[in-house]
């Protein structure tokens, strides 16, 4: 019988009393499971003294839920929570199996929430001081090891009253939990994940957010700058999806906003002058296009290679113009 059907068959059985064996290594951790109500948006973050905690804690699917798996962590606890939800178990009974199953579990700390928003934590009666967890509406956050237990009452506290997406709400509580002691040890790495709603079947699509900083002396102001730039990048996403539909102004918009959040990233800047040069509108494109220059000489390089591979028409008068060769004001 494999673990799961294992699972699914305990669900009802009280838990064995057994001492459970003590593993060697915790994550100490403070992490959030969270939903959006308004647009179904699953998500987890996290933060701990613990080398690449992205690696291990935070575990999410679209249309499904989201687990956060810590302390004496136990990584099966992501993957067969999300198969028990996937097979229609609410997150509290999906819990209540795996720790049935795990003779560990004074030792675990865990929390699950699905896709209809139920929520599930548990925090077992080893794990180090300070540790507990507050499950709310639509929300779990947990820690242990922590400096004080004021941790998860402040994050709880800061996502309840923090306005934004889900990821700017996690990112609040995993910053008040920073400002309320945090780690006893320290800190060291961060991840976020935040999926759709609903599935599209496409993993790569579902995934809003993926951003993990494995090992860095101030990982929350890593985390933070990569969400910002991961905001700028799915805006330039947007603006090439409005390419594809014609929709040039939509695509000018989402381009313009993507720069303002990634001012220095000559990347969005290049792929915009390109778009404007593709839509007719060539005199815009042309400062960009300095700019970029400005940043490395090599985007002057690569944009001449662009006619060969179809994304700028194949007309040397315009390329002459386009990297600053030609004469100012002739096309």
């Amino acid at each position: 019988m494999s673990r799961l059907a294992l699972l699914l068959a305990l669900m009802a059985v009280p838990a064995l009393a057994s001492e459970p064996p003590l593993p060697r290594r915790p994550v100490n951790t403070y992490s959030i499971v969270a939903r959006d109500p308004a647009t179904g948006e699953l998500g987890v973050a996290v933060q701990s003294h613990w080398f690449s905690v992205g690696a291990v804690v935070p575990w999410a699917e679209a249309g499904v839920g989201a687990v956060a798996t810590q302390s004496f962590v136990d990584p099966s606890y992501g993957k067969l929570g999300l198969e028990l939800m996937r097979l229609g178990r609410a997150a509290p009974d999906a819990l209540k199996g795996l720790l049935v199953a795990d003779s560990g579990s004074a030792v675990r700390q865990v929390a699950m929430i699905d896709a209809q928003g139920r929520v599930a934590a548990h925090t077992g009666e080893r794990c180090i001081v300070a540790a507990g967890h507050i499950a709310g509406e639509n929300f779990s956050v947990q820690a242990n090891m922590m400096d004080k237990d004021t941790v998860w009452p402040a994050m709880a506290k800061a996502f309840r009253e923090t306005k934004g997406d889900l990821a700017a709400r996690m990112m609040a509580a995993l910053e008040a939990a920073e400002a309320a002691g945090g780690d006893i040890r320290g800190k060291q790495s961060a991840a976020l994940i935040v999926v759709s709603g609903k599935s599209t079947g496409k993993a790569w699509v579902d995934r809003k957010f993926d951003l993990r900083v494995d090992d860095h002396p101030k990982p929350l102001e890593e985390l933070k700058r990569l969400l910002t730039l991961q905001r700028a990048y799915n805006l330039m996403n947007e603006g090439d999806l409005a390419i594809e539909r014609n929709d040039t102004k939509a695509a000018l918009e989402a381009y313009s906003a993507a720069e303002a959040l990634a001012p220095g990233n000559a990347e969005m800047v290049f792929w915009h002058a390109v778009s404007l040069v593709n839509v007719g509108r060539v005199d815009e494109s042309l400062p960009l296009f300095q700019k970029t220059f400005k940043m490395d000489a090599r985007w002057r390089e690569l944009l001449m290679r662009l006619p060969k591979a179809g994304l700028l028409p194949d007309d040397p008068k315009l390329m002459s113009r386009l990297t600053g060769s030609g004469t100012p004001g002739k096309k």
